[in-house]
C-alpha cells in the first residue's frame, strides 16, 4: 500500500463536471443518475439520420419491422452448422438472431471486474465510432486528417511523459499493449545488438530481466525472439520487482530491464526510479549501460493524474520506452495501445520500413498493418473531452470506489488485504489461514457469479504460488452504487459458503478459465 498517496476523498461523480442534459436531452439520450454515468435511450427516430443505419457498440440494434425472435423465420428441426459453413446462406435478420442468442449467454461487461479493458463510453464518442470503423489506419494518404490526429496523440503523451523534445520523438499507435511490448522489446534487442557488433562481440546470448509477477507478453516476447528470460521471483516483503534482484540478474547480455508500473496481479507499481538508480549505480562500477523499459499498460493514465509526485517515466533518462493501454484507464474500447520512445534514436532506423503502395511514400513500425481508425479518434475524442482536469476527476472517482470497497474488505474476518487501491484501482486479498476448512476462494469466485460477477481467484507467482488471492478491477463504469450492490452480494455469498457442512469441492484449485463451449476468459489475457 501506499502510504504516501493523496488522503481519501468522498466519492464524487466523475461525469457530472461534463454533463449537460440539456444538450444530451435534444440529441435522444438521458442519464441515470442513480449509475453516475450517461446511458443512452434508443427508439426507431433515434436512427433516422443514420444513412446506413450504423449500430452503436454496446447499445441495442436499430433493427426495424420484426422480432429478432420470430418463429417465422426459421425452418423446423433445422441446427445451424458450427465447424462449418453452410450449404446456403440466410437473411440478415436470421444471421443476427443467431449470434444474438449466442452473445447473450456472455456474462455483463460491466460487471465483469477481472478485466482492465473499457466497457462503457459517452453515447457522443460511440457516434464518432460509427463514422470512423471503416477507415483503415495504415491508408495515410487516404486519411490524412486521420493520421495527423494519431501523431497529435503521439506528442500528447511524449508531454504527459516528459520526454525531453515531445515534438519530435517517436511514437506509434497499436492494436494494445502487447503489441507495444513487442515493439517496445525489438527496440531494446536491436539497440544492443547494434552496439555489440560496434565493440565486435558477439550477439548470439541476449537476455531480459524482469519479475516473476511480470505479463505473459514478456515471456510470450523472450520465446518468440530467442531471448532468454530472467525472472526476479516476488516474495511476501517484496511483491515486485526487487532492485537487488535486478542487480544480481544483468550483465553484459542484458538487453534491459523491465518494469510494470501497475503489476497485473496486485495493482502495485513496481520501484522504476530505484531501479534507475541501481542501474546508474552499476553502470559507474562497470561501464554497464542497461536501459529500461516501462510496461505502463494500466499505470500510464492513472499515475500523470493522481501520484504525479512518482518518478517513473522520461524524467528518468535510463527509461528508453513507455507502453500504455488506451483501452484501460485511457478510456477507449478495445483495442488501442500505445508506445513512446524517450528520444527519436532510442528507435533503431533499421526497424522503421517504408512501403509507396499506399499512395505514398509511408513509414511504418507496428507489427500489425491494416487495423481500424476509429479507437484512435476515440482516445482524441477523450483527450479534448477531459483534458488534464478531466482525468483527474474521473481516476480519482474510481480510485475512490477502490478504496471504499477495500475499506469494507479488509473488515471481512475472513480475509487479509494486500493491496487497496492507491495505486492503480486494484484491489486485491488472500483467505486468512484457518478460515474455513469448507471452501476457498475458487468456490467463492463461482458463487459469485451466480450474481452476475465474473471476479477471478488465482495463484501468485513461483516462490508465493501456494497463495491464492481475489482481486477486483474498479473501471470508471463501475459506479459506487454498483460497488454497494458487489458488497451485498459478497457477503451473500460468504454466508452461503460458511451454512456448508461439508466441503463445497474436492478440488482445491480450480480455475474459472475459457474452455471451448464455454463463454469464460482468463483475466491475464491481455487485448
Amino acid at each position: 500500500m501506499n502510504h504516501n498517496s493523496k488522503p481519501y476523498v468522498a466519492p464524487i461523480d466523475p461525469y457530472r463536471p461534463f454533463q449537460n442534459n440539456t444538450y444530451y436531452s435534444h440529441m435522444g439520450y438521458s442519464f441515470n443518475d442513480s449509475l453516475g454515468a450517461g446511458l443512452p435511450l434508443f427508439n426507431s427516430h433515434d436512427y433516422s439520420h443514420h444513412s446506413k443505419r450504423r449500430v452503436h457498440p454496446g447499445n441495442p440494434s436499430p433493427i426495424h419491422g420484426y422480432s429478432i425472435h420470430s418463429p417465422f423465420i426459421r425452418k423446423g428441426g433445422e441446427i445451424l452448422p458450427h465447424d462449418r459453413l453452410p450449404e446456403q446462406g440466410m437473411l440478415p435478420k436470421k444471421a443476427y438472431e443467431a449470434i444474438h442468442n449466442d452473445i447473450a449467454l456472455d456474462g455483463s461487461p460491466q460487471l465483469n471486474l477481472a478485466t482492465f479493458v473499457t466497457t462503457w463510453m459517452e453515447p457522443t464518442a460511440n457516434q464518432l465510432y460509427t463514422e470512423a470503423f471503416d477507415k483503415n489506419l495504415i491508408d495515410k494518404d487516404e486519411y490524412p486528417k486521420t493520421a495527423e490526429i494519431e501523431e497529435r496523440c503521439i506528442r500528447i503523451l511524449a508531454d504527459l511523459w516528459h520526454a525531453p523534445h515531445p515534438h519530435t520523438t517517436m511514437g506509434v499507435s497499436t492494436t494494445g499493449s502487447s503489441e507495444s511490448c513487442m515493439l517496445g522489446g525489438l527496440a531494446l534487442k536491436r539497440r544492443w545488438q547494434n552496439e555489440r557488433k560496434k565493440q565486435g562481440k558477439p550477439i548470439d546470448r541476449p537476455n531480459i530481466v524482469f519479475s516473476s509477477a511480470v505479463q505473459v507478453v514478456w515471456k510470450k516476447f523472450a520465446n518468440y525472439w530467442d531471448i532468454e528470460p530472467r525472472y526476479v521471483n516476488i516474495s511476501p516483503d517484496c511483491p515486485y520487482l526487487d532492485p537487488k534482484g535486478v542487480l544480481s540478474s544483468v550483465d553484459e547480455n542484458t538487453i534491459g530491464v523491465v518494469t510494470t508500473l501497475g503489476v497485473t496481479y496486485t495493482g502495485l507499481y513496481e520501484p522504476v526510479e530505484q531501479i534507475a538508480k541501481c542501474l546508474d549505480e552499476l553502470q559507474s562500477r562497470t561501464g554497464l549501460n542497461i536501459p529500461i523499459h516501462v510496461d505502463a499498460a494500466s499505470g500510464g493514465f492513472i499515475a500523470p493524474f493522481l501520484q504525479p509526485e512518482i518518478i517513473w517515466d522520461f524524467q528518468i533518462e535510463r527509461v528508453k520506452s513507455i507502453n500504455v493501454s488506451g483501452h484501460k484507464y485511457g478510456l477507449v474500447y478495445p483495442g488501442i495501445g500505445w508506445i513512446i520512445w524517450r528520444e527519436a534514436e532510442d528507435l533503431p532506423e533499421d526497424l522503421i520500413f517504408h512501403v509507396s503502395y499506399l499512395g505514398g511514400n509511408m513509414s511504418t513500425f507496428a507489427l500489425s498493418f491494416t487495423r481500424p481508425s476509429a479507437q484512435v479518434l476515440l482516445q482524441y475524442y477523450n483527450f479534448l473531452r477531459l483534458g488534464k482536469e478531466g482525468y483527474y476527476e474521473i481516476q480519482k472517482y474510481t480510485q475512490s470506489v477502490a478504496l471504499f470497497l477495500s475499506n469494507a474488505i479488509q473488515k471481512i474476518e475472513h480475509f487479509e488485504l494486500l493491496t487497496d487501491g492507491s495505486h492503480l484501482p486494484v484491489l486485491a486479498w488472500r483467505l486468512k489461514e484457518g478460515h474455513s476448512s469448507h471452501w476457498n476462494l475458487y468456490d467463492l469466485s463461482r458463487t459469485l457469479r451466480t450474481f452476475g460477477w465474473q471476479v477471478p481467484a488465482y495463484p501468485l507467482p513461483p516462490d508465493m504460488e501456494n497463495v491464492t488471492i481475489m482481486r477486483v478491477v474498479v473501471r470508471t463504469e463501475f459506479s459506487m452504487e454498483l460497488a454497494q450492490v458487489f458488497l451485498m452480494n459478497l457477503i451473500e455469498s460468504i454466508t452461503y459458503l460458511d451454512s456448508m457442512d461439508r466441503p463445497v469441492s474436492n478440488e482445491t484449485k480450480h480455475h474459472i478459465a475459457f474452455k471451448k463451449g464455454t463463454p469464460f476468459s482468463h483475466p491475464f489475457v491481455r487485448t
